[in-house]
Formats: C-alpha cells, structure tokens, sequence
C-alpha cells in the first residue's frame, strides 16, 4: 500500500488579513486516524466496494421512469455488464468507459463508495423521448455524497431504453512541471542518541477567533486555529462545554471540520458540533489546542479559481480546484469560513471533491451555505487540504 500524504493550501478571498510527549502522542494518534479514513476510501476491504444483499428491483422497462430506475438498479448491485448493456448508445463508448465515468480513472471518493439510494423524475416527455433526473446518493467515508446526472431516454418499440451522458475526462498532455516547493523533514532524538530528555520542540498554535452559536441540532462552537511558529504542524482542537458551576456537560472535537496540517503562519477554520445541547445550560467553553511537529511540504499546490458567493436561496460558495503540481491529487477537501461586515466568524462548512485532481485540470466544488446565515456573510476564506497516494501520471 502507498502511504498516504496531506497538504494543506490556503488562499484568500475577498480578505486580508523537545516535543511534549502527550501533544506528540494525541498528534500522532491524530495523523493515523485521518489517514486510516482517508485509506478507507482509496483502499477498503472487498465487502465494503459491494452492494450486499441488494435485491433486484427490476421492472419491465415500460416507462421511461422504468427504464432509468432499473440502470440506477444495476449500478447500486455493481452489474456494469448489465448496465452497460441496457443503453441505448453503448456504441459511443466502451463498457470500461462506462465504468469509469462512474467510478473515475485515478481513485477518488467516488471510487469504492456504494450506491445507498436513488431517486428518478421526469423533466420532460414525449412520446418518443424523455428527458429524466437521476440523483445518486452514495456512501463514503467522509458522508453521504449525491451526484446528479441528467439522462435522455428514446422509445425502441414497446420498450424504453435509456442513453448515458457519457462525461469525457480530460487528457493531461505529456509535459515537464517544474517544482520548486518549502520542505520541512523531522529528526527526532533516537533510543541511542545522548540528548537528555530533550526533543524538537512543539508547534505554537493559537485560537485567533470563537464563538458558540445554537443551531437546531444544538451548540455549535466554531472559530479559526493560526501557527504562529516557522514549522509545520498537526493540529485538532476540541471544546468541553461547562455549567454554570464549572462541571462539564459534553466534550467533542473538530474531527474533519478542520484543516489538521498547518504550514507556518497558516489559518484554519474549525467546527465542533454538540448535538442536543442547549445555549441556555452553558456557562462557559473550555478551548483544547492541540499541536505537534510533522513533516510536511508545500506541494502540491492547489490554486483556487473563478469562486463566487452566491445568495439565497441556495446560497453556496463555487469555485474551480487547479492542481499546480505533477502528481494526482486522489482526494480534496474544502473548508470555507465565513464572515460578516466585522471580520467575525459567521459560519464554516466544508465539501469533499468526488473525483481525482488531474494536473492543470479544473475540478469544481460548491459548498452550501445556511439560508438563514447568507444574509451576514460578506466574505470568506477558503483552505484546501489534499490527500494522495502517491506518484504522478
């Protein structure tokens, strides 16, 4: 198995602005952690790449309704051949095409994830075509993803047969890309090595910016984590909320609403959710830094392109991921802060991208923003962390 490394990347949107062993530990734990998610998706067991158990629900393919459900059908249970074989214009392409399109050419969050549901309506119809909606929601390991493609469906005698909107991936020419990146290495005090009980030194992090705010699920505390040190660092922050007689209520942490690898002088947002915890029984927060030394580098570089607040309703946040380097970015994860007139935190969401980042190709990404919340938000920050398996085209 490749091992599997994170970059983090920030850039800015309309916004200028002797290692403790305990930290070291809880880092390290840390780091295992997301990369074991992050293997999960890339490399899972067998059991989890199929659909186990899936009945057939399979009907005459009557309707055009019909015809589209039972592709949907064939793609949760993982028959390609099938599926493949229903479309009317499989002669446009390959089966392995078809499976691609799908599942992507390079591993991604997409690719071993499993079809959960599925939902199929009509745009429009006649009665020799119809133009059909079908929204996948996938599982993964990061939460459910839902895809959306838009099928056209012909009638063949008594039977309707559905032709796949086949999404070419774009080529990446041969070509030289240059790098010229910072690279921080580790060396740390070995078993035979007479340094005392020293070792490099940790990190130094600070919460630049929190505030709990309640939402309908609960408390949510949210705020921004700087490293403020030359060095790079594995970060987490966690929040234990207090009664007004200092006993705790509920501890959690930020988990993926964060960026856990900070290059120096870098930002992150975080997020900590306390489910059906109310503002009323909180009197205070306890903050929980945590930082450890990593190595890390810059690359690769993730540039961000054409991004746009938009309002409500569907109020979101899109944009275009560019990967600047050589190498295949398996998985991105975006994490957008949001501000109002102030500069004060408003609100952080995050979304992971569902196919591979190509060199030089522009991936989009739409992070949804809270109807209620659009209305404060005049700007925004946006952080990128990769992960890869390692290697280029």
């Amino acid at each position: 198995m490749c091992p599997l490394r994170r970059r983090s990347t920030l850039r800015r949107f309309h916004r200028t602005g002797l290692v403790n062993k305990g930290p070291l530990l809880a880092g390290t734990l840390g780091a295992a952690t997301v990369a074991l998610v992050v293997a999960g998706t890339l490399w899972p067991a067998p059991s989890a790449a199929a659909y186990a158990g899936a009945q057939s629900m399979l009907r005459s393919p009557s309707t055009p309704e019909a015809a589209v459900d039972n592709l949907a059908d064939d793609i949760r249970s993982n028959s390609w051949g099938k599926a493949y074989a229903s479309l009317a214009n499989k002669a446009q392409f390959t089966e392995s095409d078809f499976v691609r399109d799908l599942n992507g050419t390079y591993p991604g969050l997409l690719t071993y994830s499993t079809l959960e549901s599925f939902q199929v309506r009509p745009l429009h119809s006649s009665d020799t075509d119809a133009e059909m909606r079908m929204s996948l929601r996938w599982s993964t390991v990061v939460g459910a993803e839902v895809t959306t493609r838009d099928i056209h469906v012909v009638k063949q005698g008594d039977r309707w047969v559905p032709e796949w909107p086949l999404m070419k991936e774009a080529a990446v020419p041969p070509q030289v890309i240059p790098v010229n990146y910072l690279r921080w290495d580790v060396i740390y005090r070995g078993a035979g090595d007479d340094w005392g009980t020293q070792d490099v030194e940790a990190p130094h992090v600070r919460i630049v910016d929190m505030h709990p705010v309640e939402r309908a699920e609960g408390v949510v505390v949210m705020g921004e984590l700087l490293n403020e040190d030359v060095v790079p660092a594995y970060v987490n922050v966690t929040a234990t909320l207090l009664n007004n007689n200092k006993a705790p209520i509920a501890t959690e942490g930020s988990f993926d609403k964060i960026s856990h690898l900070l290059l120096p002088k870098q930002v992150t947002p975080f997020l900590i959710k306390f489910p059906n915890v109310s503002m009323s029984d909180v009197g205070s927060i306890r903050m929980d830094p945590v930082s450890s030394l990593i190595a890390a580098s810059a690359d690769p570089v993730i540039e961000i392109a054409d991004e746009q607040l938009h309002p409500a309703p569907d109020a979101n946040l899109t944009g275009q991921l560019i990967n600047q380097s050589g190498q295949v970015v398996n998985v991105a994860h975006v994490l957008g802060t949001f501000y109002d007139k102030a500069g004060n935190v408003v609100w952080v969401a995050d979304t992971y991208t569902n196919g591979a980042l190509l060199p030089q190709t522009p991936f989009p990404f739409d992070i949804h923003i809270p109807e209620d919340l659009a209305k404060n938000v005049a700007s925004q920050r946006t952080v990128i962390s990769t992960y890869s398996s390692g290697g280029a085209l």
